[in-house]
């Protein structure tokens, strides 16, 4: 007796290149770039005939608010679609190829178009409203869409088929093949490592990326309405991802890498820039915010992304430094009727955190994992709900209760009073533009103490306890005094950053001090910023924090929707970049395996 078997189902070839839409490619070039070139036009034309929309939409022959954006779209299109040709001299806008970036392009102006539209169409009550100019912008982005979506790519192979699946195991099975081929589409090849240019051309590109960063930053932060913000987004979104995959930023970063003194001090002049280009104090609020926040992401940072630490209360030792410097800052409202100078106040507050820290870390670092998180959740709470009872009646009166220290002073640091505006060079820089610099030192500081330590015999010490604390404990590391010293630097750092939210806010009060709330700065969402800008690098929590305070301060329309849209966005980053938005090459290959290996490895792994 014989039993026939049959085998499961494979196919006999690679499938031929061919695009997501039936269109001959050809055909689809000429649609990606006669489309791009027609949105171009449509952003001189009338959108709409009543300037009741914002950004006024009704001028002809002078694109405003939102059309601005679409032009900067369009035009990303059409120079890549013309690279896709092959044009002479725009070769080196795609190293990694053309097509992918044309089609992110493509997307970036098609999802700006059509949101637009959607938004008057919404806001003034019908399509009615819409002027010739708004139809052929929709329809010239749709049109370059179709196109850049036909241009071919090479198909993945579908994984063989059981024919004994069931239905559902076979519709999972044709889904993850579909999805696999739509991500394909949009993949490029990594570029070749760029050639050696004359150092004066390799110093002019990085102050041209610098001079990029700092326009859209302060456009980013500037957005007048709600409209405009989101707009910003999808541009600025599928816009980056199309620059990527041309593979410009690929070769943009191994310009900087070659000088990373040059561009870090690079960065920092034009960090410091951005009070000059703001008019008034209104978006310098906002700067001064993220500054604080990202400073103190870094030194969590220290905590979770160099020594694996999960600390769920590390708000509490930012709450700490704002409180030392607080009661030793000369208000009326604090029991201690002292006045500290700057310097002395900052150590205060450092080293009030970083006592802190050590008499937290040192009885329970010897737990791991989420023994631990729970452990710093609670030290969270009880800073918390011990501040609050130091009222005077529920305890002693130190920090007033739920009335917190209030009326704190402005800094004055060798005469010179960060409360006052001062005119530099002709710029009027107002209060909070002078805490924005100060808070800019402060965060060089604390990037400085990361990089070195980092580096350092230390470091790896923390790494190797990241990596796996039971080998690094074989290999002789003193794993409890490592983790203490990781915790104590990591509250030192927030400490120091607390002791500036002091004065800038004039008060502080436990409900600042939070595990979750609506906005930053508390534990979730420092932990977030980490998380989604990229653990153990710097430049990771730096942007993480920028998007995650200003994105909630922009976001502010969506009323009672606002943290749930929040949260789907960021469920949304870790399904698809669960490495963070700028990752070390060895997280990366953590969560894509199928990624080249670096030749390269830094002793953090970057």
């Amino acid at each position: 007796m014989t039993t026939q078997t049959t085998a499961p189902e494979t196919p006999s070839s690679a499938p031929a290149p061919a695009g997501l839409v039936p269109i001959p490619e050809k055909t689809g070039r000429a649609l990606a770039l006669g489309g791009s070139a027609l949105g171009i036009v449509s952003t001189f034309l009338a959108w709409t005939w009543t300037s009741d929309f914002p950004g006024d939409l009704t001028v002809y022959g002078y694109p405003g608010g939102l059309q601005v954006l679409v032009l900067i779209g369009a035009a990303l299109t059409t120079l890549f679609a013309l690279a896709s040709y092959g044009v002479k001299g725009l070769g080196r806008l795609a190293p990694s190829g053309a097509d992918a970036a044309v089609k992110l392009g493509a997307l970036a102006t098609f999802t700006t178009v059509w949101y637009t539209v959607i938004a008057i169409s919404v806001d003034l009550g019908g399509a009615v409203n819409l002027e010739p100019g708004a139809y052929i912008a929709a329809a010239a982005s749709l049109v370059a869409l179709v196109g850049a979506l036909a241009l071919p790519f090479e198909h993945p192979l579908p994984d063989p088929i059981d024919p004994d699946d069931s239905g559902w195991e076979k519709f999972k099975h044709q889904s993850r093949h579909r999805w696999t081929t739509v991500k394909a589409a949009f993949h490029a090849e990594a570029p070749k490592p760029v050639g050696t240019l004359p150092s004066y051309a390799e110093i002019l590109i990085i102050i041209g990326v610098l001079a990029l960063g700092l326009t859209v930053f302060t456009y980013g932060i500037g957005t007048e309405y709600d409209e405009l913000f989101i707009g910003f987004m999808l541009t600025a979104g599928f816009g980056f991802a199309a620059l990527n995959k041309a593979g410009l930023v690929a070769q943009a970063s191994q310009i900087t890498a070659r000088h990373q003194n040059i561009t870090i001090t690079g960065a920092f002049v034009t960090a410091a820039l951005f009070p000059f280009t703001q008019t008034d104090d209104q978006y310098a609020t906002i700067g001064v915010q993220i500054l604080i926040f990202a400073t103190v992401a870094l030194g969590l940072n220290i905590v979770v992304g160099l020594a694996g630490l999960l600390d769920l209360g590390y708000v509490a030792f930012l709450g700490v430094g704002a409180y030392a410097a607080a009661l030793v800052s000369g208000t009326p409202t604090s029991p201690i009727d002292v006045h500290f100078p700057f310097w002395a106040a900052v150590l205060v507050g450092a080293a009030a955190s970083l006592v802190f820290g050590v008499l937290i870390g040192a009885p329970t670092l010897r737990l791991r994992g989420d023994y631990l998180a729970i452990v710093t959740l609670g030290f969270g709470e009880i800073f918390r709900i011990t501040v609050n009872n130091l009222d005077g009646t529920s305890g002693p009166k130190i920090t007033n209760g739920s009335n917190g220290v209030v009326s704190i002073p402005d800094l004055k640091i060798f005469g010179f009073d960060l409360g006052v505006p001062h005119d530099i060079a002709g710029f009027t820089i107002g209060r909070f533009a002078n805490y924005f610099l100060l808070m800019l030192l402060i965060t060089a500081v604390v990037i400085v103490v990361f990089r070195r330590s980092s580096d350092s015999r230390i470091g790896r010490a923390w790494i190797a306890i990241r990596e796996d604390e039971t080998a690094a404990l074989a290999m002789g590391i003193n794993g409890f005094r490592v983790k203490l010293i990781a915790f104590a630097v990591g509250a030192t750092l927030a400490g120091l950053a607390g002791t500036v939210q002091a004065h800038v806010s004039y008060a502080v009060t436990p409900d600042q001090y939070v595990f979750a709330s609506s906005a930053p700065p508390n534990s979730a969402f420092l932990l977030a910023a980490v998380v989604l800008g990229g653990m153990g690098t710097i430049s990771g929590p730096l942007v993480g924090a920028a998007l995650l305070f200003l994105i909630p301060n922009k976001l502010q329309f969506l009323g009672e929707f606002q943290l749930f849209s929040f949260g789907v966005a960021l469920i949304l980053i870790m399904r698809f970049r669960p490495e963070g938005l700028i990752p070390n090459r060895r997280r990366q290959l953590e969560f894509h395996e199928e990624a080249e290996a670096p030749t390269v490895l830094t002793k953090a792994g970057a």
